[in-house]
């Protein structure tokens, strides 16, 4: 283990020195208290801090580990983990970013009952905007989330919080979900590796379909190992689970080499009728990932994925789960007017249009994904700009936030829509030391060609020795 108590280790390394006994998971896991306390004030990354629950949790793995190993089926036993607040954490409310009183759940999520199978301590539940709708993490429920490499822009959304907690180093990883590119844009405005896995790899229960299917569970890490140990560990199935993808390996991925592969550098943006453009900067870390990628030996071509009018997919659907999730709280009148708004469209949009969104899946798989008839992966930006400043799209409209979001972030949301996997990779930092990201992109259950090639392309670019540094943090401005 470092010598550096400052911020976490890896989860693999974390995982292997509990197994040899270099450190009980009660040390590591006040560590990790004391690191979460030490940070709250600046970044604002966890709703919900489990202290007491913690630290029984580190010694009973302590009590497991004393007796001595194999752990079969155990492999995170006694590291501490974070989830997001829209899992059920037994104990825990559930709020979701959500003001008002929301009663402690009576049991586990079913990704969090795997990790805890797993051995995972949970030691908290991060922040999240409101029902997970934005690219941003502020909200009069929780405040504002901010960028561990500049405070004073967001880390992204809608997990923000486990991004913050990861690029930190609060947590070796933590878990996160995405609708809409919520594990891969913070993770890629945090400079980390985030997996969209395949819809139904890891479990969305009590929710069998989250958002009409859009959302599902994924992991953020700083390298693609411990992302990949860590989807490992979640991934699982419900009984009345509807989506039940045949299992994968990704930590046996995330070791293997992708061989020669075709890869599409796609930059256009899918039609959204909204106006946006592809920032400079971000353009330029794109191509010079993909310049890598060549030199790496493999065919990199321009081409773009025929999403034709994708969109009229996605709206039905997101708002159909907002308006779904909004019956579950406690005081509808505490809710963002831009949540009332979206829940009522969701409400007139909830039936026929609802109905032609879900049956337009199968020709979009096909149009789509005719682009894997020439090319294996799609590269394509993570987002389109840098990350906003804290407070740029809080205070809009929600006809503006709308074209602020697409703006900000119009590449990642047509994946959630097919079901298909995706894996945000660092593309390095721009102006004022902002993290960018890039996308790796697949067809259903091809989640461990994706980690295989973003191993080697982290094993190339080296991403996870660049750490934030104290002169990366300004200090958030003064309320």
């Amino acid at each position: 283990m470092t010598a550096d108590h400052g911020r976490a280790d890896g989860l693999a390394r974390t995982a292997r020195a509990l197994a040899e006994g270099e450190v009980s998971s009660r040390a590591l896991t006040e560590r990790t208290l004391a690191r979460i306390e030490a940070a709250q004030p600046s970044l604002n990354a966890f709703k919900r801090v489990r202290a007491e629950a913690a630290l029984a949790e580190a010694d009973a793995a302590d009590r497991e580990l004393a007796a001595g190993g194999p752990f079969p089926g155990r492999p995170l036993l006694g590291v501490p983990l974070a989830v997001k607040d829209d899992m059920d954490v037994a104990g825990e409310p559930t709020s979701f970013g959500c003001r008002g009183d929301f009663p402690p759940k009576s049991e586990d999520c079913e990704a969090v009952r795997r990790l805890r199978v797993a051995g995972a301590v949970i030691v908290g539940k991060t922040n999240t905007c409101e029902l997970g709708q934005w690219p941003f993490t502020e909200g009069p429920g929780f405040g504002d989330t901010r960028n561990p490499w500049h405070t004073g822009h967001t880390p992204g959304g809608s997990s923000g919080g486990s991004a913050a907690a990861v690029a930190a180093g609060l947590v070796p990883a933590a878990l996160g979900s995405d609708g809409a590119g919520s594990v891969r844009i913070p993770a890629a405005w945090t400079h980390l590796v985030g997996i969209k896995p395949q819809r139904g790899r890891i479990s969305t229960w009590p929710w069998p379909e989250a958002f009409q299917g859009i959302t599902v569970n994924g992991p953020l890490a700083r390298t693609v190992t411990d992302a990949a140990l860590l989807l490992d560990a979640a991934s699982g199935n419900h009984p009345d689970d509807p989506h039940r993808p045949p299992a994968v390996r990704a930590a046996e991925a995330a070791t293997r080499e992708p061989g020669r592969l075709r890869i599409a550098l796609s930059l256009r943006m899918p039609f959204t009728a909204t106006p946006k453009q592809l920032d400079p900067a971000v353009r330029q870390r794109v191509v010079a990932l993909a310049d890598r990628l060549a030199a790496l030996g493999h065919d990199v071509a321009e081409a773009d994925p025929r999403y034709g009018q994708i969109g009229l997919a996605f709206v039905p659907r997101a708002t159909a789960g907002i308006a779904e999730w909004t019956r579950h709280v406690p005081d509808v009148a505490l809710l963002d007017r831009r949540t009332r708004e979206a829940a009522r469209m969701g409400r007139l949009l909830g039936g026929p249009p609802l109905r032609l969104a879900r049956r337009a899946e199968a020709l979009l798989h096909r149009r789509v994904g005719a682009v894997f008839a020439a090319y294996d992966v799609v590269l394509a930006p993570t987002t389109a700009t840098p990350p906003p400043r804290i407070g740029a799209l809080a205070a809009l409209s929600g006809w503006r936030t709308d074209r602020a979001m697409i703006a900000a972030c119009p590449y990642a949301w047509p994946w959630n829509v097919l079901g298909w996997p995706g894996v945000n990779v660092p593309a390095g930092h721009v102006a004022d030391g902002l993290p960018v990201g890039a996308q790796l992109l697949g067809p259903a259950g091809s989640e461990p060609l994706l980690i295989s090639l973003a191993a080697q392309l982290e094993a190339d670019q080296r991403w996870y020795e660049r750490w934030p540094t104290p002169e990366t943090q300004p200090a958030p401005p003064r309320a």
